[in-house]
């Protein structure tokens, strides 16, 4: 398999991002004014490198946030497999704080190893990362040497897990802002990880 580097990508800010509302994938929230600002600057500082294909969820924010490059006629694939985890009933609501604490409990729970814990109606840690494992896997397969990919907070937690080869527990040492971007390099072998969370490319607001 020939070596490769992804360029792992949170998409920009939904107007349920400012306002503190759950999203995950069961809601299709386009982004606002200051998410599109920073996709364009991201655009900008980025737009040197020289991407065969660009692959986002299936959701609209991810679509919407690496839109200067489709317009540029880059190939672009949509995979649900790098949705957003479904938080279930907590979906489309602000985090209240008995929502936080049942939140709360539930990685706590996958800290200690449960996996299968949910919140009411959600998609679990395992879950998920069935769908990740698989979407890593196809990325390893894939023939393009620079790969856009744009995802969500969650997910990209467990897909950099999988980049890894660490365990699910791992996942709360990873962080992600909006547009908050990690490079990540494939020899055929093994992955190694660039940058971070890389928001260097995003202006100081204009107040």
């Amino acid at each position: 398999m020939r070596s490769k580097t992804i360029y792992l990508l949170r998409h920009g800010e939904t107007e349920l991002n400012r306002q503190r509302i759950v999203q995950g994938s069961g809601v299709n929230a386009p982004l606002n004014a200051t998410g599109l600002r920073q996709g364009q600057e991201f655009f900008r500082t980025w737009q040197h490198v020289p991407f065969d294909v660009v692959i986002t969820s299936s959701l609209v924010r991810t679509l919407q946030t690496v839109e200067p490059w489709t317009q540029k006629g880059i190939p672009v694939e949509r995979f649900e497999q790098i949705n957003e985890i479904c938080w279930g009933d907590h979906e489309g609501k602000p985090g209240l704080p008995h929502m936080k604490l049942a939140y709360d409990t539930m990685v706590r729970e996958w800290s200690q190893g449960n996996f299968d814990a949910r919140l009411t109606n959600g998609e679990s840690a395992a879950e998920l990362s069935m769908r990740c494992k698989w979407f890593v896997d196809h990325l390893r397969e894939r023939s393009e040497s620079n790969i856009l990919v744009c995802s969500h907070g969650r997910t990209m937690r467990c897909l950099l897990c999988h980049f890894k080869g660490q365990h699910l527990r791992e996942m709360e040492n990873y962080h992600h802002a909006n547009t908050g971007l990690y490079v990540i390099h494939y020899n055929g072998e093994e992955f190694e990880i660039e940058l971070e969370n890389d928001t260097r490319h995003l202006l100081p607001e204009v107040k």
